[in-house]
């Protein structure tokens, strides 16, 4: 799906999630193709605080996109 209806998605996601799933999960817009979903989740994972809905831009080379939920690591201090 094109970036737009990808941040419609998630808007909707978020909406219907109850507050343990977003407690538990990030919610993220991740490229449609594999190699990049897995570049852009793995740097997001080392400080999602970094990120914003566009970030997904930046590894994307075909202006495809998807809404994917994961396990918030824990925390580490």
């Amino acid at each position: 799906m094109k970036y737009s209806e990808a941040l419609a998605h998630k808007k909707e996601a978020l909406k219907k999630a109850d507050e343990s799933v977003l407690k538990s999960y990030h919610i993220i817009i991740v490229p449609a193709d594999t190699g990049e979903s897995s570049k852009y989740i793995e740097d997001f994972s080392k400080k999602p605080d970094d990120f914003n809905d566009s970030s997904c831009k930046k590894y994307c080379s075909n202006d495809e996109y998807e809404v994917v939920s994961f396990n918030k690591e824990e925390e580490s201090h």
